[in-house]
């Protein structure tokens, strides 16, 4: 594997540890959540960071686009949370941690190994 390519898979993996890690101390809570906002930020940089990162490996190998579920779409967000920050919902936000993020991380950790 092109070694720009692991390094973003690494970017990647560290956003979802990082993210992960805001909530080691707290349940996660969606309204403690809501009412936190430099909590929010951070997990809206690390989700453009993320986005970023996929961003830059699809560029580079676009045959990623089948081995990261939903990898436009999390491209989409990051855009979203960039050019369209004021149209973000927590609700949505709230949701792709709890449904999407943790088979993100199985994902990323996979293609680490190989």
């Amino acid at each position: 594997m092109d070694e720009r390519i692991l390094k973003w898979l690494f970017d990647v993996k560290i956003s979802i540890e990082e993210i992960d890690s805001f909530f080691e101390s707290n349940e996660k809570n969606f309204f403690k959540y809501r009412q936190n906002l430099m909590l929010k930020r951070a997990v809206e940089r690390n989700l453009e960071i993320i986005g970023e990162a996929i961003n830059r490996i699809l560029k580079s190998d676009p045959t990623f686009e089948q081995k990261i579920t939903n990898a436009k779409a999390i491209i989409g967000l990051r855009n979203q949370v960039i050019h369209a920050y004021d149209n973000i919902s927590d609700e949505s936000i709230w949701s792709i941690l709890i449904n999407h993020l943790p088979k993100l991380k199985t994902e990323i950790e996979a293609l680490i190994k190989q």
